[in-house]
C-alpha cells in the first residue's frame, strides 16, 4: 500500500490513469473503460481482484487475462509503481485523494445508477462521504448575463436555507453562481469538475468550505489535466446521478454540455426529475427540452415549497443498500426495510439482520469465496460463515464451480 491508497486501487490506477507528472510521458498502453470492464470481468472469473496482479507471483494470472488484453501491454502497466508513488505523494500534499470503485468509500450513488460505467477511479478534495448526500444539481451555459447570476445565486442560497446540497460542474457562467450562492449562505456544495482538480483545491476561497466539510470537489480525471470537451461531456452524467433532481438554468438547442446531458437525462438514464426555469426571459433551449420532458421549475419562494420539489415516488419507502466491491460488482440493490427487528432483540441476529441485506447485494452476479470476501473486506472464514448461512436459508446456492448465486426471486 502506498499511502493511504488502497492496494486494488493502486492497480486501478495503473491500469486506467494517466499519472500525469512533469518529466513524464503518459503511458499509451492505458485501457479505456470498455476494455477495462472487460478485464474486471475475467478477474472476477479467475477469482481474483485488480490488487492480485501486483503479488509478486501474479504471472499466472496475466496470463489468463492474455485473451483480454496482452500479457505484456498489462506487465508495462504494472510497472509503472515508482511513478505511481510520485504522484500519489504529490496529490497528499495538496490533500487530494483517490478512490476506486473497490473502495467502501466511493459513492453508492455512482454504482446504483452507472453500474460498471461508473469512472474506474475519483479523485476530490474535501469530505468524500458529502457525495452521497443528494440535492439539486443546477447546471447551465457558461455565458450567460448577469440577471441569471443573480437569479442562479438565489437558487444556490434557497437550497442551503431548505438544507439541500447544490451539486453542479464547477465551470464559470451558471456552475460557478449556483456553488457560489449555497456557499456564501453555509450550504452543501459539490462541484464535480471536468479538468484542473488541482487548482481548483488551491483556490482561496475554496480553503474554509472544504476544510469544514461545506464543500467537496471531486473529478474523475487526472488532478493535473487540462479541459478537455470530451471530459466535460462525460461527467455530466455524473453531476445528475450525484443529485435528487435537476434545474436546468439555460440552454442552448441541440448544442453544448448543459444541453447533452440534459438529453442524455431525458431520453436515457432518468435519474431524478430534471426542471427548467420558467422566470425571466424564455429561452429556445429550455422550451424545446419542456418539449423532450423536462418539468418546468415551480419557482418556490419559501423552504417549504423548495422541498416539494423533491417529492419521492411511490417507491421511495425502499432503500439503498450497498455494499464495498472489489471492483465492477453492482452492489446496489433495493431492499425493504426491516420493520420487524426490535433493539431489545439478541446482539446476533441484529447483527445478522444488518449483514445479510448487504451480502445479498453482493451477490447480483455469481461470485466465488474469495471475490466476496474482498468485497466485504473481511476474512474468507468470515464471508464463508455467512455464505453458508444464506445456503442454509435457501436464498443462495453453490454451484460446481464453487460460484455463490442468489437463487430467483431472492429473498431479501
Amino acid at each position: 500500500m502506498i499511502g493511504s491508497v488502497s492496494s486494488n486501487t493502486q492497480a486501478i490506477l495503473l491500469l486506467t490513469a494517466p499519472l500525469i507528472m512533469r518529466g513524464a510521458e503518459p503511458s499509451t498502453d492505458l485501457l479505456p473503460l470498455g476494455l477495462y470492464k472487460q478485464l474486471v470481468r475475467q478477474l472476477r472469473t479467475l477469482d481474483v481482484q485488480p490488487a492480485d496482479l501486483l503479488a509478486s507471483d501474479a504471472g499466472s494470472i496475466i496470463d489468463g487475462c492474455s485473451d483480454i488484453v496482452e500479457g505484456d501491454r498489462l506487465r508495462r502497466l504494472l510497472g509503472r509503481g515508482f511513478l505511481l508513488s510520485q504522484v500519489i505523494e504529490r496529490w497528499q500534499a495538496r490533500a487530494i485523494w483517490v478512490i476506486s470503485r473497490a473502495d467502501p468509500a466511493y459513492p453508492r450513488r455512482l454504482k446504483h445508477w452507472l453500474r460498471e460505467d461508473a469512472p474506474p477511479v475519483l479523485y476530490g478534495c474535501g469530505t468524500a462521504e458529502r457525495l452521497d448526500d443528494g440535492g439539486l444539481a443546477v447546471v447551465g451555459s457558461r455565458h450567460v448575463d448577469d440577471a441569471l447570476i443573480t437569479y442562479t445565486e438565489a437558487v444556490g442560497a434557497m437550497a442551503s436555507r431548505a438544507g439541500y446540497p447544490v451539486v453542479s460542474g464547477g465551470a464559470k457562467g451558471v456552475d460557478q453562481a449556483a456553488m457560489r450562492g449555497a456557499s456564501d449562505n453555509g450550504g452543501s456544495v459539490v462541484g464535480v469538475l471536468a479538468d484542473s482538480l488541482e487548482k481548483s483545491a488551491l483556490v482561496r476561497e475554496h480553503r474554509q468550505p472544504l476544510m469544514n466539510g461545506r464543500l467537496v470537489l471531486v473529478s474523475p480525471y487526472d488532478p493535473v489535466a487540462r479541459f478537455n470537451v470530451g471530459h466535460a461531456m462525460q461527467r455530466n452524467k455524473l453531476i445528475y446521478a450525484l443529485a435528487d433532481a435537476a434545474l436546468v438554468v439555460s440552454s442552448d438547442v441541440g448544442k453544448g454540455g448543459t444541453w447533452a446531458g440534459a438529453i442524455e437525462q431525458l431520453d436515457r438514464f432518468r435519474f431524478g426529475p430534471v426542471y427548467v426555469r420558467q422566470d425571466g426571459d424564455r429561452s429556445d433551449g429550455l422550451d424545446a427540452l419542456h418539449r423532450k420532458g423536462a418539468l418546468l421549475w415551480p419557482e418556490p419562494k419559501d423552504t417549504h415549497s423548495f422541498a416539494d420539489v423533491f417529492a419521492p415516488d411511490p417507491e421511495s419507502e425502499a432503500e439503498i443498500i450497498e455494499a464495498p466491491a472489489t471492483d465492477d460488482i453492482p452492489a446496489a440493490i433495493v431492499a425493504p426495510r426491516n420493520e420487524t427487528l426490535q433493539q431489545n432483540d439478541p446482539p446476533a441476529a441484529r447483527l445478522w439482520a444488518a449483514v445479510r441485506p448487504i451480502v445479498l447485494g453482493v451477490l447480483t452476479e455469481p461470485l466465488g469465496e474469495a471475490a466476496v470476501a474482498g468485497a466485504l473486506d473481511v476474512p474468507k472464514a468470515q464471508a464463508r460463515a455467512w455464505l453458508a448461512r444464506l445456503i442454509d436459508e435457501g436464498v443462495v446456492q453453490k454451484d460446481t464451480a464453487k460460484q455463490y448465486a442468489l437463487r430467483s426471486p431472492p429473498l431479501l
